[in-house]
């Protein structure tokens, strides 16, 4: 692997050429406009109703295969295939809309070489990906370029993670940055998103990550971002039962077929509003495998760790035994939970997850929340799994385990993302859901396998045990980034709020930042297929209200409307699920009012359960109120927020 095929030019600002031959794609609507330039190398730019956006950014592959022959010579287009896609895909597990329209412009690039280049240009964003039609059965990625020379000194939400060995869950807490004050110390892990002094919304992401290591972005270079992946680790250790020690890794950051498409470079464009309904990592990824998917249930489930398993109320001691998850299996059942969670702790070890914790009864706490209509989610230290996948999975199918929780996947190479492909596909032919935690973001996996429902790789409310940082600014900004690639398993529904005065750290009896229709509204405004409860059972039934309340909130959504927003303050949307509207507001440590108008429903008169902000709740963060009033769609709903709040709205038609 001594000699290599350069495909582009590696650096930034190579491709300034006085003769370059320029290829022009526009989207439908016209206003965004795309720019391959041509020379020794290929670079692209791109800009929206006049406005710069990306400057000439210079794209590479370098490849060799395994016999160190040149794939490739220079860089000579062959052809340029152009052409307009319209098509309504349907979404077997639709976390915006049952239905999306993939609507937009392509062209494709062909060189000499067997190569191309395919460039899409949507009326919400643009996106690129390399193609080979290599004969090798095996060829080497040495390294690729993906670089976005920015325009201008935007604002960016950069992710500030530490040094590149990229062995990490992605857990960011995204902090307002110009471009060029970030510095070479740190690098984003995706999404980057940032705004533009027009106040132009723009969001970069990768899709159809398969067989391919992540995307990385490092700074430090005026307003130019540059690609980074981590090699392939050949070995590794372990520090602990968790935690990796890479031992060493190829020179290379891919081992791949000489004939395949590489993932989608996404950048979305917009404002605050279009980016929440920006549905482009999802239509970009991979089509959803052969194969029957009617068995997969979304829907919410209950999580025990974050209240430490503490209940009260009960003739039993709390704890990992066969009582306290019953416990947690008629909760379930009470409130039409469709699951329970049974977190670390159920099983012999960490290490040995094929047999049970012997102080409780798994298979009869199985059998019993069966008979509840209950399914029973497994968590699932990734290390048993790496080494002995499918023996496990047979066992939970053989126990009637409904899914597993994955969790501490640290790396992010090319080995990592196949396990996770690997993972989701045994599961599928299994008919086991699965939600990974301590991963990276997702990048289209959950359309290829729709029993993907959730990822974590989010800096989340489990947070609030030992952190501060878990504030309602911070989950306003979650919406225009990390939640922009793709299902985002938060873990809300505290029970105990708290103003920024009364918030404290507690490990066994955690409470959260902001008001209790805060929570609420979480259930409407974050997108998870998998949503979880995270707090005691004991505690709900304390709240029956908000219990009930979140509860009657489902997990997926027909059709999704961005009502007002303003990234890091406020968020305003609509969802429909079938018949029925939900809506969902939360604001940060300002108090602020919002109107909404109802012009969204349809005829007829409906009726709205609204949870809202209690008169007192900015000094008592769990002051809330329920009400119910008649509406149509031509009424406006007035909502007043308090500092932390927010209000979460139930309509339904009147028969």
């Amino acid at each position: 692997m001594k000699r290599s095929i350069l495909l582009a030019l590696a650096l930034c600002f190579s491709c300034v050429a006085l003769n370059a031959k320029d290829y022009r794609l526009q989207s439908p609507d016209s206003q965004i406009c795309l720019t391959v330039s041509i020379d020794e190398g290929i670079c692209w730019s791109v800009s929206r109703a006049g406005e710069s956006l990306l400057e000439k950014s210079a794209v590479d592959l370098e490849i060799c295969d395994a016999a160190s022959k040149s794939l490739t010579g220079s860089v000579a287009l062959k052809k340029v295939i152009r052409k307009s896609i319209d098509e309504s895909l349907p979404v077997s597990v639709p976390t915006k809309f049952s239905q999306i329209r993939d609507l937009c412009n392509e062209m494709e690039l062909q060189f000499r070489g067997g190569w191309s280049l395919v460039f899409r240009a949507y009326d919400n964003g643009v996106a690129y990906r390399f193609k080979t039609a290599f004969k090798q059965d095996e060829v080497f990625v040495k390294s690729e370029t993906a670089c976005f020379n920015m325009a201008q000194d935007n604002t960016v939400w950069w992710s500030f993670g530490s040094a590149p060995e990229y062995n990490l869950h992605c857990e960011a807490f995204f902090k307002p940055i110009a471009i060029s004050e970030i510095g070479t110390e740190t690098y984003g892990y995706l999404p980057i998103t940032m705004k533009t002094p027009q106040g132009t919304l723009l969001t970069i992401t990768e899709t159809d990550l398969l067989d391919y290591p992540n995307l990385f972005l490092l700074a430090g270079d005026g307003t130019c971002f540059k690609s980074d992946f981590p090699a392939v680790i050949d070995e590794f250790s372990m520090k602990n039962d968790r935690d990796v020690k890479v031992e060493k890794r190829a020179d290379y950051i891919a081992a791949t077929t000489g004939a395949r498409a590489y993932p989608w470079r996404i950048m979305a464009i917009g404002d605050e509003k279009s980016l929440i309904e920006n549905t482009l990592p999802w239509q970009l990824a991979s089509e959803q495998v052969e194969g029957d998917a009617s068995w997969i249930k979304p829907g919410k489930i209950s999580w025990e760790w974050w209240a430490m398993l503490n209940v009260y109320g009960v003739d039993f001691r709390a704890g990992v035994n066969t009582e306290t998850y019953k416990y947690y299996v008629d909760f379930a059942a009470h409130y039409g939970l469709e699951y329970i969670l049974m977190d670390e702790g159920w099983s012999a070890g960490t290490l040995d997850i094929l047999n049970p914790n012997p102080e409780l009864d798994l298979l009869g706490i199985i059998e019993y929340a069966k008979s509840k209509g209950v399914g029973v989610v497994l968590w699932a230290l990734w290390t048993p799994l790496w080494n002995d996948m499918e023996n496990i999975l047979d066992r939970y199918a053989e126990w009637g385990v409904a899914g597993i929780k994955m969790d501490f996947m640290q790396m992010t190479d090319q080995n990592m993302v196949n396990f996770y492909e690997k993972i989701a596909s045994e599961c599928f032919k299994r008919h086991l859901v699965l939600d990974y935690h301590g991963c990276y973001k997702p990048a289209g996996l959950q359309r290829k396998y729709p029993n993907v429902l959730s990822f974590e790789g989010v800096y989340g409310m489990e947070h609030d045990k030992c952190s501060y940082d878990i504030s309602p600014e911070h989950d306003l900004v979650l919406p225009f980034t990390r939640m922009f690639a793709g299902p985002m398993d938060y873990t809300p529904g505290a029970t105990i709020n708290a103003t920024s005065e009364d918030f404290s750290i507690r490990w066994s009896h955690p409470m959260s930042q902001g008001t209790r229709a805060h929570q609420a509204a979480i259930f409407v405004c974050y997108e998870s297929p998998v949503q979880m409860l995270c707090d005691s059972p004991s505690n709900y039934y304390r709240e029956d209200e908000f219990a009930s309340f979140i509860a009657g909130i489902p997990t997926t959504w027909d059709e999704t409307i961005a009502l007002d927003a303003e990234i890091g303050e406020r968020l305003l949307l609509a969802r429909r699920h079938g018949e029925d509207w939900y809506l969902g507001a939360m604001t940060d440590w300002n108090a602020r009012e919002m109107t909404c108008s109802l012009d969204f429903l349809g005829e007829g008169e409906w009726e709205a359960t609204i949870f809202r902000d209690g008169v007192n709740a900015d000094r008592w963060a769990e002051d809330y109120k329920i009400e119910k009033i008649k509406v149509d769609n031509k009424s406006e709903i007035k909502i007043k927020l308090a500092p932390g709040g927010g209000c979460a709205v139930i309509i339904k038609v009147l028969k």
